[in-house]
């Protein structure tokens, strides 16, 4: 097996990851998109070097709305993480999964009284809360049928990139939870 992983070109091992982990690519080129914004609009406001320190104050002043946008996208996180790297099938997934379906759905809910990346309309971080709403339901009834490859696809579509790809872009500097954790 490695003999023949050693022969493949470049572009065939691309076409392989492409076809076996889609989600590793799509995580990939989000990190790098936001690295690249996140240099782009650190080197224009010459604000000096970036720290890290953590200051939870702002959230007691911020809306109910934004306070429960946050606490869920927290919770589905760490029960999406502890869902993907854990057992799968048994009682303890089944409840974290409910947990967690309810977390992404007012997660995603929310969102659509949340703007300000564009003023006061929509971005396109509202299409995946649109999206997220519409899978939601067909990841549990592909599970509830124990069609599980695509309940797995589903699901974890929904963490990859209303989690992750959407969560990675709340922490472009400038954004609340940018505030949070730095200080430039």
């Amino acid at each position: 097996m490695t003999v023949l992983a050693d022969t493949l070109s470049p572009l065939s091992r691309l076409r392989r990851l492409r076809q076996h982990h889609p989600y590793k690519l799509m995580m990939v080129g989000a990190v790098m998109l936001y690295v690249v914004i996140s240099h782009m609009m650190l080197t224009a406001d010459e604000a000096g070097p970036v720290q890290v320190r953590i200051d939870l104050s702002p959230l007691l002043r911020i809306p109910a709305v934004l306070q429960a946008h946050i606490a869920g996208a927290v919770l589905s996180f760490v029960i999406g993480t502890v869902l993907l790297l854990g057992v799968k099938g048994r009682t303890f997934h089944r409840v974290l999964g409910y947990t967690w379906i309810a977390a992404m759905t007012v997660t995603a809910i929310s969102s659509f009284w949340l703007t300000g990346i564009n003023g006061n309309s929509y971005s396109f971080i509202h299409l995946l809360s649109g999206w997220t709403v519409i899978v939601l339901p067909m990841g549990l009834a592909a599970a509830r049928r124990h069609n599980i490859a695509l309940h797995r696809k589903e699901m974890t579509g929904i963490f990859m990139g209303g989690m992750l790809v959407a969560g990675l872009f709340s922490f472009l500097p400038g954004r609340l939870m940018w505030h949070l954790f730095f200080t430039a």
